[in-house]
């Protein structure tokens, strides 16, 4: 499709939820229309800075085949200092697996939303690093540690700006296309199908360095008769409550659904799309199928509007 006006697309945040980003991209592919200006936020920086390298399909089969070893494997958990989890093993990972070349230089303008830890303003990341742009981005407080980048300690961008409509419209988009994860999620419960860590059985297809990553951490961090430090941190026990990252993620969610309705009541999208997602938890990265099916559902059914918006 020939375009005569711009199109945006602006990734809100999300955590697990985020991978129905791509569905949303694969929608707009099949559709014929191309995208102009791509941002994002946490998860959705990852997503729309994936779009805008040109790695949707590699990022697409990557977390399709995320397992629960993966997501532990990648978890380089230290002793709490300013946040649980370091991240230089996602990020390597991500280096490897998509490369990492400059913003500037992307076929597709980006932007990544971040926010300065120690001003509380918003951050626009336009150069440099994609891959670090993306880490900056995704720093939830109390789990991941900051990110530091030109004397600034960056977290997650979804503390002031968590569907980022207005960078959209700043590069000069002419319709945004903007996707809120989180619109369904507040007051409302889910069934958990939280998957345990694999048993002995299942390690077969992990590599060995992952194997041996996961026996050290069971090793370190397990005690007679408890459950292992990483299912206190990130499951929810029957009769003790939620975990520490539920309470640290979801009490940041509470905050970003009041900044998100405020923030699009004030910078309104073309497009609002709003994917059903309560029934999928912050940490299951496992489940991108479900995730990515709903993205394109709900995209789906907001195409006949964006064509009438662009004729």
């Amino acid at each position: 499709m020939s375009l005569g006006k711009k199109v945006g697309i602006a990734l809100g945040s999300g955590s697990a939820r985020g991978w129905s980003h791509i569905g949303v991209m694969r929608s707009l592919q099949e559709a014929g229309i191309p995208i102009d200006y791509a941002c994002g936020c946490s998860i959705g920086a990852l997503v729309a800075g994936s779009v805008a390298a040109g790695f949707l399909d590699p990022l697409d089969r990557w977390v399709r085949k995320l397992s629960w070893s993966h997501i532990i494997g990648f978890m380089d958990v230290i002793i709490p200092r300013s946040g649980l989890v370091e991240g230089e093993r996602i990020t390597a990972y991500l280096r490897e697996s998509l490369a990492d070349p400059k913003i500037e230089d992307l076929a597709i303008p980006f932007v990544a939303v971040a926010t300065d830890l120690k001003t509380g303003k918003e951050v626009w990341i336009r150069e440099g690093s994609l891959i670090d742009a993306v880490r900056a981005s995704i720093s939830l407080p109390g789990i991941f540690t900051p990110c530091g980048r030109n004397g600034q300690w960056l977290v997650d961008g979804g503390l002031v700006n968590p569907v980022p409509v207005s960078p959209c419209r700043a590069m000069g988009a002419d319709i945004v296309i903007a996707v809120n994860l989180n619109s369904d999620i507040m007051g409302k419960g889910r069934v958990r199908r939280m998957v345990d860590p694999p048993k002995d059985s299942d390690r077969s297809a992990v590599s060995p360095s992952a194997q041996g990553r996961w026996a050290a951490f069971l090793k370190k961090t397990s005690q007679e008769g408890n459950l292992t430090f990483f299912r206190q941190l990130f499951q929810d026990q029957p009769g003790r409550g939620p975990s520490l990252f539920d309470v640290v993620a979801t009490s940041v969610k509470v905050m970003q659904d009041a900044i998100t309705r405020q923030r699009l009541l004030a910078e309104p999208p073309d497009i609002l799309v709003r994917p059903k997602l309560a029934h999928i938890g912050l940490m299951e990265f496992n489940r991108a199928e479900e995730a990515i099916e709903e993205g394109k559902r709900a995209m789906d059914l907001q195409l006949p509007m964006l064509r009438d918006l662009l004729d």
